[in-house]
């Protein structure tokens, strides 16, 4: 968004309304010994056309290379509709609507997201938003701790499929605050949990469970979370909201469904950008949304019969007496949030079954098309989405390095979550048939 700076006249107009000679007289009750007469190790300003050719070229080095990269961030199309109206200045500067008689505009689009997130996950509220996919499930586990108060062991169990590294994050937050994070046992077959070694009497306060899983699996989620919950536990779902179109929601798995869901909302009109940002998705049963982190929006009525929507169920304490917020989360990606209601808007739940559609019939073209190169073979059996972990006879890191070199990504080199050589392939629906040759084609060559 272009940046507009004050003319010398603008700031003397304003410099003799406040009675002020300078803008220097405004910082003089600073100590001068304290002051600093320029930035050191700053270069000089530069103009925002330099700064535009600055950034189209450290943009450009990333290069444009086919990717088949999966492993919970994804290369989707996104319609160029999106993000002409995110980046609109009334979308892109907009911050957090305390004054709602003023933040109508973002209140309502908060609003529907909340609504066609509910929609996909099946479950009751939304808020909007948290940071990531693996902070959400951070805030998860300890939004579990405060609803599920009858279990003190402050023990979350971890299916084997749910994302090392938002176990990762989990356990930085939450560990602190006395949770501890454990996995349940694998099946070495499936890749899936071995139901027949679970163990009763363990008193977790939350399963969570991954639905596709991280190495692409699909696990029997209804099985676990009815487990879940027999054992006295909450059940916290995982999922990727493309994949919601075509698979059941979490708020249905079981026979109660998930009580919190929660994920990566990054395949929802958000470019993989280098890493981020991002945004996290959370939603959960009724019964438990006092419990709930971040902002939630509300539609209302004024005395007058008409709509309005407003900031509803945040506890002021959230942002002023912290040590007794539900979270410290005090702000969202809500720039990420916009675009991804416009993404859902233009696309329709048909649009994004077919956005699912297609990604898993590459998925299992790719994977066909491998599988039949000596030294590759499937790690797991059963069903997937878009995701297939592939054992290879030889390290995965140097055939990674040579398809590079034909400017392909091949895949997420999954070995050291699998214990052997093995790699995590995905094709969304951004890839053509002739992009998943040539991806055959470089691996045939690689492995020769």
């Amino acid at each position: 968004m272009p940046f507009i700076p004050h003319t010398g006249k603008d700031t003397q107009e304003m410099l003799d309304a406040i009675g002020a000679d300078s803008i220097e007289s405004l910082f003089d009750e600073i100590p001068a010994e304290l002051r600093i007469d320029h930035l050191h190790g700053v270069p000089d300003a530069l103009t925002e056309m330099e700064v535009s050719r600055l950034m189209r070229a450290r943009a450009a080095t990333d290069g444009a290379p086919l990717c088949f990269i999966g492993a919970g961030a994804y290369e989707h199309h996104i319609p160029t509709a999106v993000w002409d109206i995110a980046t609109r200045g009334e979308y892109y500067s907009a911050y957090t609507p305390y004054q709602a008689e003023a933040s109508q505009g973002t209140l309502q689009t908060i609003y529907e997201y909340q609504t066609m997130i509910t929609e996909l996950t099946g479950l009751d509220v939304s808020n909007a938003s948290l940071y990531d996919g693996a902070s959400g499930l951070a805030e998860a586990a300890l939004m579990a701790v405060r609803t599920n108060r009858r279990v003190k062991t402050g023990l979350v169990m971890l299916a084997p499929g749910v994302n090392p590294v938002y176990e990762k994050v989990a356990a930085a937050i939450a560990g602190a605050q006395g949770l501890t994070f454990e996995r349940l046992p694998v099946d070495a077959a499936s890749g899936n949990v071995a139901f027949d070694r679970l163990e009763s009497g363990r008193q977790p306060v939350a399963v969570v469970m991954q639905q596709p899983t991280f190495p692409g699996t699909l696990e029997d989620v209804d099985r676990l979370t009815d487990w879940a919950h027999a054992e006295g536990a909450l059940a916290i779902g995982v999922a990727n909201p493309t994949s919601l179109a075509l698979l059941k929601a979490p708020g249905h798995w079981g026979e109660q469904g998930v009580d919190i869901a929660c994920g990566e909302g990054q395949p929802l009109g958000v470019p993989l950008s280098s890493g981020g940002p991002y945004f996290g998705y959370m939603t959960c049963k009724q019964q438990h949304v006092r419990q709930m982190p971040g902002r939630i929006v509300g539609r209302t009525t004024d005395l007058e019969g008409n709509p309005g929507f407003t900031l509803t169920l945040q506890a002021r304490e959230q942002h002023i007496r912290r040590s007794k917020a539900t979270s410290n989360i005090c702000t969202n990606q809500g720039l990420m949030v916009t675009a991804a209601t416009i993404y859902m808007s233009l696309l329709g739940f048909e649009g994004l079954r077919r956005v699912a559609e297609h990604a898993h019939a590459n998925t299992t073209r790719l994977v066909d098309g491998l599988l039949a190169i000596d030294g590759i073979e499937r790690l797991y059996d059963g069903p997937y989405f878009h995701e297939v972990a592939l054992r290879m006879d030889r390290p995965v890191g140097p055939v990674l390095e040579a398809l590079a070199g034909s400017n392909i990504l091949g895949g997420y080199d999954l070995s050291s979550y699998a214990g052997t050589d093995a790699l995590l392939v995905c094709a969304t629906e951004t890839k053509t048939a002739a992009d998943i040759d040539t991806c055959v084609a470089a691996f045939a060559a690689a492995l020769s």
